[in-house]
């Protein structure tokens, strides 16, 4: 049977009973993520810790460290009190490469392992769990160290203090250029704990007192208007890769260029320049290696400037907010291209990515197995030229290895990332064939070549459901399905939805994660504000008022219990959560949107689909609340900067009204779908709906089908336009856009 770890305070029969139950109960398909085992034909792990009973994949990839590992919570902390020991924080998340290499050489070392216990009361904590503790203690390490990034490492106090704080360590000195590895390190800081309480308690007050005041310093300024945005053109005209797409330098995130913003702003100013920058950074990512050419999706980042070598982890966020920006590019372009890089990442997720009840799994690993059951890095999306002949015709291969660059050099590790640096027509003249032939042919053989590479070990899901994660993609789905008339778009969206609202959604308030059947910890404003969005996606893609009701009662939380009634905006937390250190209001757009850069957009959408000015009141003061952000650095805000044009639009209030059982009203709703019309929001209803409908959504009231016609309307704040009743006249209403005014 497992044991306790070794050095670590007794576990007593009853919990260590306890945990070995909840092992068992795993069942025979449960492999424990540790290099120990029992000498058994049943790969008993030699070691248990608290992590078992939890449901997260990353504290259960922990669950058999000889690490001490407690979750977060009180009881941690009080057994560091009683014992008169620091806090030993990890944060990280399932399918963090850095996490695991220091859990391989650190955590899952014995002897590193028994002094920790020995000496410390060791926390690991799952970022994408509580992004609130991630966030707190992020902000302690770029404090300290000027730079932050997982696996995050803090020293605490019993009181949840931190006294120094930085990332990955190597074990030993000296190894990977560190000048002090992390064996070293814990016993320096250990013997700072007990045998300088003063310089410890000082280092943890001045911490604090920092995190206090970032926390508290903001005050509420002036709405800001169009010179943010155009503030915001100039950065990214400055620092524009004109080769390869994107910022200069590297590494190259996506969100790096927020081309959505740069696509409204084309919209109001005509100028090409932005919309150039918009295109050929779109085009750019799905030609290199960080687009997954075989299976579909994209990985997390490319490590160059050319994004060729991706981090080959694949994050479901990541890929909602992608398939949105390639379907705008569609919209905006016609480019048929970007409307098939954004199927292809729907059929990814469809096909890699959703759960039995619909649903949508956060994230895949970044290694793999080897044949030789080495775990590498990127093993399992890259090839050989003999891989690619013995899964290919002699055509195929042929096409192939000229188009994707399969070469026997290789351009990561001896094998091949498929890209395409050449376009589809040189290389296809090159072949003595047409484009379309090539493609046609690219297609086919990229199925085979997904259907092979399902054979080989691959990467560890991380099968978390996470609410707001959740949100963003049903959001893509639900666009997809509007933009390209798709219904299996539309379906996908509906079924998750409607699985969150029964699994995540307990007496009115969202919880943040579902996993192994139980939802947990309370929901945070990203999880109100994507799905609210989420939710007024599927109402413009169905018509159906259940799901624009549902936005609405989301949106009144939000606004009893997260809002920050002295500033203007929306704290992380709710007011009844876990008292923590601060509570975060977050203010950046990464690799995600925060809550309130999203929920700003949310009522501003509401406003125009109710008319209820208290939206728009929200939505002004929560500009206003992040007056200094945006304009000193707008583009640390890009999704509020999507708000903002929003906000200084006369944003269209699109009604359609079709007589019962006519279907004339499809083809000025193929209208709506192909325009580029952000700053819009659309209801839709038969002649028979409009009253009820009327309640919820009152912009349908009063509309009707216009002589037995399907009757498109475009009003803004209450003035209508001439109903129209033809495509064309729907269309001339449809393209006009305000300018930016000072």
């Amino acid at each position: 049977m497992p044991q306790q770890p070794p050095g670590a305070e007794d576990y007593g029969d009853v919990l260590l009973s306890e945990l070995v139950d909840a092992w068992k109960a795993k069942g025979p398909d449960y492999r424990p993520r540790t290099h120990h085992f029992e000498d058994d034909a049943h790969a008993t792990p030699t070691y248990v810790n608290r992590l078992i009973r939890e449901t997260s994949p990353y504290l259960l990839q922990h669950a058999h460290n000889p690490i001490n590992w407690y979750p977060w919570g009180d009881e941690a902390f009080e057994a560091a009190r009683r014992l008169g020991r620091p806090v030993f924080l990890s944060i990280g998340y399932s399918t963090c490469h850095w996490c695991h290499v220091m859990e391989r050489e650190s955590f899952e070392n014995v002897q590193i392992a028994e002094f920790v216990n020995e000496r410390y009361i060791p926390i690991k904590v799952d970022r994408e769990e509580r992004p609130d503790v991630d966030g707190i203690y992020m902000k302690s390490v770029q404090l300290m160290t000027g730079q932050g990034g997982w696996p995050m490492s803090v020293w605490l106090d019993h009181e949840r203090r931190p006294y120094y704080a930085g990332t990955y360590f190597p074990p030993g000195d000296g190894m990977r250029g560190a000048p002090i590895g992390f064996a070293n390190l814990m016993a320096r800081l250990h013997h700072v704990f007990v045998e300088d309480p003063k310089r410890v308690a000082e280092s943890a007050g001045s911490l604090v007192n920092a995190l206090q005041t970032h926390a508290g310093s903001r005050t509420s300024g002036d709405m800001v208007g169009a010179e943010v945005l155009m503030k915001a053109a100039e950065y990214y005209k400055d620092h524009f890769d004109s080769s390869y797409g994107g910022i200069s330098g590297a590494p190259k995130f996506p969100s790096s260029m927020p081309v959505r913003v740069l696509l409204r702003m084309h919209r109001r100013t005509g100028d090409d320049e932005l919309l150039k920058i918009a295109t050929f950074t779109l085009e750019k990512m799905a030609d290199g290696g960080m687009y997954d050419h075989a299976g579909g999706g994209f990985h997390r980042y490319s490590v160059d400037h050319y994004w060729l070598v991706p981090h080959f982890e694949k994050m479901l966020y990541d890929n909602a907010l992608l398939a949105t920006a390639y379907l705008e590019g569609y919209q905006a372009t016609g480019n048929a291209r970007f409307a098939k890089v954004a199927r292809e990442i729907l059929r990814y997720v469809q096909r890699d990515m959703t759960a039995p009840g619909g649903a949508f799994y956060s994230a895949t690993d970044a290694d793999s197995l080897t044949p030789e059951g080495h775990s590498e890095e990127g093993y399992f999306f890259t090839w050989t030229p003999d891989e690619i002949d013995q899964v290919l015709n002699a055509d195929e291969a042929k096409v192939v290895k000229a188009y994707f660059d399969v070469t026997d050099r290789g351009n990561f590790e001896g094998r091949n990332i498929l890209n395409t640096p050449e376009p589809a027509a040189k290389v296809a003249s090159a072949l003595g064939m047409s484009a379309d032939e090539l493609l046609a042919i690219a297609d086919r053989a990229k199925e085979k070549l997904y259907e092979v590479r399902k054979s080989r070990p691959a990467p560890i899901r991380d099968e978390k459901i996470q609410t707001s994660w959740n949100g963003l993609m049903i959001s893509a789905f639900a666009r997809a399905g509007l933009a390209l008339a798709d219904d299996s778009y539309t379906r996908s969206a509906v079924r998750a939805a409607e699985f969150l609202l029964a699994e995540v959604e307990k007496d009115g308030r969202l919880l943040h994660t579902f996993n192994e059947g139980e939802a947990r910890f309370n929901g945070y404003l990203d999880d109100y504000a994507f799905l609210t969005h989420a939710l007024i996606d599927l109402f413009e893609a169905t018509g159906e008022a259940r799901w624009i009701g549902k936005a609405i009662e989301l949106t009144e939380t939000v606004e009893r219990h997260f809002r920050d009634d002295e500033v203007g905006g929306y704290f992380m937390t709710s007011d009844d959560h876990e008292k923590l250190l601060t509570r975060e209001k977050p203010d950046y757009d990464g690799a995600e949107p925060t809550g309130n850069s999203l929920h700003a957009l949310n009522l501003l959408r509401l406003h125009a689909l109710t008319s209820d000015d208290k939206y728009r009141r929200r939505a002004l003061a929560l500009f206003q609340g992040f007056h200094e952000q945006l304009t000193r650095m707008p583009m640390a805000l890009s999704e509020a900067l999507v708000a903002l044009d929003f906000y200084l639009d006369k944003a269209k209030e699109i009604v359609l009204v079709s007589p019962e059982g006519d279907a004339t009203g499809d083809a000025l709703l193929d209208e709506v779908r192909r325009a580029f019309v952000p700053n819009r929001v659309l209801a839709r209803a038969t002649a028979g709906e409009v009253e009820a409908l009327a309640m919820t959504v009152p912009i349908v009231e009063g509309k009707a089908a216009i002589d037995g016609k399907a009757t498109a309307y475009v009003c803004h704040e209450g003035v209508c336009l001439e109903p129209a009743t033809e495509p064309a006249a729907l269309v001339r209403e449809l393209t006009s856009a305000e300018p930016y005014t000072p």
